[in-house]
């Protein structure tokens, strides 16, 4: 883990609206972009009382999102993503240089 920087929020806070919850229960979504890091690959939470692991935890350019991307997050498109992204957080610009951590996960086996 060392390769990675510090935490900057708790594992508990990577999945936690209700609709990327059941997103994530129902296998749609695999992926969580936050603009720090909440989990290390191997570390794991549980959401209504199934297990999930981070497999791999990486920096992406927000310009290089692509629609599969999107549809890891649980969307259709990039562009439904973004929108979305855009709505929740008033006042954000889409900036296609800054950077975001991105935590892939899967149903603990």
């Amino acid at each position: 883990m060392s390769s990675f920087p510090e935490k900057t929020c708790d594992i508990s806070r990577l999945v936690t609206h209700p609709k990327l919850v059941a997103a994530v229960l129902a296998d749609k979504k695999t992926q969580q972009r936050r603009d720090g890091v909440y989990a290390y690959p191997d570390e794991t939470f549980e959401l209504e009382g199934i297990t999930f692991v981070v497999t791999e935890l990486k920096q992406q350019r927000l310009g290089d999102m692509t629609d599969l991307d999107a549809q890891a997050e649980g969307y259709p498109a990039l562009a439904m993503y973004k929108a979305l992204i855009l709505k929740m957080h008033k006042n954000m610009i889409w900036n296609e240089d800054d950077l975001v951590w991105v935590h892939t996960f899967a149903r603990q086996a």
